[in-house]
C-alpha cells in the first residue's frame, strides 16, 4: 500500500536531489552542457568557489537574517490580528476576508505594485514628502533591504495570523468561562489560557513563515530584477543568476544544495523541539504501561 507513495518520493523528490548533487560536483556550464554527463569533475570545486569567490556566504547571510526578522516583526501582527478578530462582532467575516488579501495575492502581482508604489517619484515618496522625509532610492542601494523586509512583512503576516486564528478556534470555551469566574484579568487570562494553547500552532508558523521567507524567490525576483542590489541578493535570485544568465550549472547546483541545507537546519530544529516522532512517543508510552 505504501509502493505507489513512495515510488512517487523517489520520482519527485530523490531522482532530482540527486541529479542535482551530481550537477554539483560537476564543471557544469555552456559549453559542456550538451555532455553534461562527461562533463569534467571537480569534486568540491564549484562549492569551495560559491563559499570563497562568489557572493553566496553574502546571499546566505542576507537571506538568513532578512528571513529571521520579517518572521518577527509579522509575529505579533499576526497574533494581534488574531485576538482583534476572535470575538464575534458585526462585520466579522468581512474583516477575516480582508485580512487575507495580501497572502492569496500572487506574489507576481505584490511585487510589481510595489515596485511602482516604491518608484522615486512613486506613492511612498510622495506620502513621505509631505511628512517632511526625504524618501530618497528604495530598489537600489542601502535602502532596498529595508524595502524588500516591508514588503515581504505586509505579504506573510497573514500566514501567521490565520494559523493563530486556528490556534484561538481550538481554546475550549469552558476555560475562558473558567477564568471570568475566578476574576481573571485580560493579561492574566492571555497569558495563562490563551498563550499556552497557541504555542503549538504559532511555533509551527513561525517555522513555516520562516522557510518561506528564506526560500522566497518570486518577489525579490519581480521587485528588484536582475541584477539585483547587492543589498537584496538573496540566495534564491543569486542561485538563478548563476544558472540562467552566467550560465555556471555546476556552480548554482552547487549554491542550491546550500540553500537546502540552509532550510533543513531549522526545520530539523523543529522538528526535534515538538516531538513529532508520534512512533517513538508512543512506543515509549507502551513501555511504561
Amino acid at each position: 500500500m505504501l509502493a505507489p507513495g513512495a515510488a512517487l518520493t523517489v520520482l519527485v523528490v530523490v531522482v532530482p536531489l540527486a541529479v542535482a548533487l551530481h550537477i554539483s560536483l560537476l564543471d557544469l556550464d555552456q559549453y559542456s552542457f550538451r555532455q553534461w554527463v562527461r562533463a569534467p569533475f571537480v569534486g568540491l570545486g564549484n562549492y569551495t568557489e560559491a563559499v570563497r569567490a562568489s557572493g553566496a556566504v553574502h546571499a546566505i547571510v542576507l537571506s538568513t537574517s532578512y528571513a529571521a526578522l520579517v518572521t518577527v516583526l509579522t509575529l505579533p501582527i499576526g497574533v494581534a490580528a488574531a485576538l482583534a478578530s476572535q470575538d464575534r462582532f458585526r462585520g466579522r467575516g468581512l474583516v477575516r476576508s480582508l485580512f487575507l488579501v495580501p497572502y492569496v495575492l500572487p506574489a507576481f502581482v505584490v511585487g510589481t505594485v510595489w515596485r511602482i508604489i516604491l518608484q522615486p517619484d512613486g506613492v511612498a515618496n510622495a506620502l513621505l514628502a509631505r511628512l517632511g522625509v526625504d524618501g530618497g532610492l528604495w530598489l537600489n542601494g542601502p535602502r532596498s533591504f529595508w524595502a524588500l523586509v516591508v514588503v515581504q512583512i505586509w505579504a506573510s503576516w497573514p500566514l501567521l495570523y490565520l494559523l493563530a486564528l486556528a490556534g484561538l478556534q481550538a481554546v475550549d470555551p469552558v476555560l475562558h468561562e473558567a477564568a471570568a469566574l475566578d476574576g481573571a484579568g485580560w493579561w492574566t487570562k492571555l497569558r495563562y489560557v490563551i498563550f499556552p494553547h497557541l504555542r503549538g500552532p504559532v511555533s509551527l508558523a513561525v517555522i513555516i513563515a520562516f522557510l518561506h521567507n528564506i526560500n522566497n524567490f518570486t518577489l525579490p525576483f519581480v521587485l528588484f530584477g536582475v541584477p539585483s542590489p547587492r543589498d537584496a541578493e538573496v540566495l534564491p535570485v543569486l542561485t538563478y543568476v548563476e544558472s540562467f544568465q552566467n550560465f555556471r550549472f555546476g556552480l548554482s547546483a552547487a549554491m542550491a544544495v546550500l540553500s537546502l541545507v540552509l532550510i533543513a537546519v531549522p526545520l530539523a530544529v523543529y522538528l526535534r523541539a515538538v516531538r513529532l516522532d508520534v512512533g517513538t512517543d508512543g512506543a515509549a508510552e507502551g513501555s511504561r504501561a
